[in-house]
């Protein structure tokens, strides 16, 4: 049975408060950020198929994958993303430069989890992003697991990618069309609305 941790309210509220602080200053954002493994190994859950019809779903044996790098501000639904091909301190490095450039007027608090390659000591910060780190084994706190969910659930689950491109393409189309509000909606974050 998988193990619940209890977020006490203080956390919280110490969370809420620091946001609040921050977003107080002109110019600044708060983003969420995580980073998600795709791969050509399809996702295969439920689906429709007529009674007594058993169901046959194509398999692609390849272990190639790729990650997303997501930042996403639920209290805006601006969103920053990249496609890299690991996770590590180098790849951190660019996406947290990439970041900064994107937006080189804002000062960003990027609150994100404890992974390790989040808290290397090689860790470039730019200096128009602060981190901010939530407390372990708390996945449910950070709404960027919200979009995760929905992409493998609408673009990747019962399809069968043969090539990389394929599926990356499929990714960033979806990305593309999701408006500021969706992502308000679907990224959605209430510890920080009170």
């Amino acid at each position: 049975m998988p193990r619940r941790i209890k977020q006490p309210r203080n956390l919280l509220k110490k969370t809420y408060e620091e946001v609040r602080d921050f977003l107080s200053a002109p110019n600044s954002m708060v983003f969420f950020f995580d980073e998600s493994r795709f791969g050509l190994q399809p996702s295969l859950g439920r689906g429709w198929a007529r009674k007594g019809v058993r169901v046959i779903a194509p398999v692609n044996p390849s272990y190639q994958n790729f990650y997303i790098y997501s930042g996403v501000a639920p209290l805006t639904g601006e969103a920053f993303s990249l496609f890299l091909p690991w996770v590590n301190t180098e790849m951190m490095n660019l996406y947290l430069a990439e970041m900064s450039a994107a937006f080189p007027d804002k000062q960003i608090m990027l609150i994100w989890d404890q992974a390790g390659w989040h808290k290397s000591k090689s860790l470039k910060v730019p200096e128009n992003i602060s981190l901010k780190s939530l407390p372990p084994y708390s996945p449910q706190l950070n709404p960027v697991e919200k979009l995760w969910q929905w992409l493998k659930k609408h673009v990747c689950r019962n399809r069968l990618f043969t090539f990389m491109d394929d599926l990356m393409d499929r990714l960033m189309e979806s990305l593309a069309t999701f408006t500021p509000t969706r992502l308000m909606e679907l990224c959605h974050c209430s510890y920080l609305l009170h």
